[in-house]
């Protein structure tokens, strides 16, 4: 394999975590008896820039046909859309004159806090399922793959862009160059890209190696971001840490040729901190798979401890990094009765692999498990404080990242 930004040929493993079936494809209970699908789940680095990243062995096309997760489930990552809003529509002089387009809009989650205000918006969103919803909410969504050739058609019917957003999109790009190469397109001669994506740092320190699976292709640190962005003819002007999903990066970029704004400090520093932490060190990534094989070790302790003393275990949630986790160290139903998901479009299906019936979380009330494994850890304390009842039979909360916690 070749790197995906800089072609590079890639021989060195950051971690491989077994074979496993797509994180989000989830089964029918007709689909339990067929053979699943699996794809070695292998990372490398890219010694030249520095990208981690997993080959392609599913299409994006396959991938978002018919995709099941949707934003607006989450109250903890509406708050975060909502904020955004408020924050960036002064930052940028956004107006009723301005047009945003949000790409992997989904469906429609941030870009209904532009239009409450009146501002013109189109989301770009691959899924028609997601987009439908989008559309009933009054959101003009164009169901297409982002990336040069749509670039084009949005700048040649006067859809260019003041602002694009990208929230967590970035890592679900097979395509890196193209998909860059189209924001260069789309965006105005002084408007603003703003990604977001997990930061690489936080990743490799809080050992979070669950976030990695097949559906997710590069894993960025901000060294490696700058070199991408410059190496398309951008600046990245300011980047702000944030807590969502386990800790991520949102980057502020402009065109190289765009002077209205000076780079902050915050751009500098951030890049002297992950050189100094050894984020351009080909060695310092080849230490990370024998951290995970201690802390596999770790969880299967607790589970095989629990199942020893006869108490029950129970999942929360049915994301993506939830089977990666499950998969790579062997848990099925023999340590968990079933897992939970306020999601009706996941309920009555089966999580890939490990085979766990997912629920509606009303069935925590009836049958009252010991623990309560919560697969989303990035969403813990609203998961916790929407089953705080969990703690009235002495039931407790687990989280295995980046160790294994017992919450009471």
């Amino acid at each position: 394999m070749n790197c995906r930004f800089c072609s590079s040929f890639l021989k060195h493993e950051f971690i491989s975590l077994g074979s496993t079936p797509l994180s989000n494809a989830l089964l029918s209970e007709g689909q339990l008896g067929r053979a699943e699908a699996v794809y070695p789940l292998k990372a490398y680095v890219c010694e030249n820039c520095f990208l981690v990243q997993v080959p392609e062995f599913e299409s994006p096309e396959n991938i978002f046909d018919n995709y099941l997760y949707f934003s607006s489930y989450s109250e903890t990552w509406l708050k975060h859309a909502e904020d955004y809003v408020e924050k960036i529509i002064p930052f940028l002089k956004i107006s009723k004159n301005s047009f945003v387009v949000e790409i992997a809009s989904n469906d429609g989650y941030l870009l209904q806090y532009f239009v409450k205000k009146g501002i013109p918006v189109l989301g770009v969103e691959p899924a028609q399922n997601v987009a439908d919803i989008a559309r009933q909410k009054g959101i003009p969504t164009e169901v297409a793959f982002f990336g040069v050739e749509l670039a084009k058609q949005l700048a040649a019917q006067g859809k260019s862009a003041d602002l694009i957003v990208g929230n967590n999109v970035l890592a679900h790009v097979p395509d890196l160059n193209d998909f860059v190469k189209g924001l260069k397109i789309l965006l105005k001669p002084q408007g603003t890209i703003t990604l977001e994506f997990p930061h690489l740092m936080n990743l490799i320190e809080e050992k979070q190696f669950d976030t990695i699976y097949h559906e997710h292709f590069s894993y960025f640190s901000l060294i490696t971001a700058e070199k991408i962005f410059t190496g398309h003819g951008f600046t990245i002007f300011d980047v702000e840490t944030l807590p969502t999903h386990g800790g991520s990066l949102r980057i502020y970029a402009k065109h190289r040729e765009d002077n209205s704004r000076s780079i902050s400090n915050r751009v500098t520093g951030l890049i002297e901190k992950e050189t100094e932490a050894r984020y351009t060190d080909i060695r310092f990534y080849l230490t990370f798979e024998e951290k995970i094989r201690s802390l596999k070790n770790d969880i299967l302790k607790f589970f095989n401890q629990a199942k020893k003393e006869g108490k029950t275990i129970v999942g929360y949630g049915a994301p993506a990094k939830g089977n990666t986790l499950l998969n790579y160290c062997g848990i099925g139903t023999n340590f968990i009765e079933y897992t939970v998901d306020k999601n009706p479009h996941k309920q009555s299906k089966y999580l890939p692999g490990s085979h766990i019936l997912i629920e509606s979380p009303k069935k925590i009330l009836k049958t009252k498990p010991d623990y309560l494994l919560i697969l989303p850890w990035n969403l813990k304390e609203e998961i916790i404080a929407q089953n705080s009842s969990v703690r009235g039979w002495g039931g407790k909360f687990v989280t295995l990242i980046p160790e294994v916690r017992i919450l009471k």
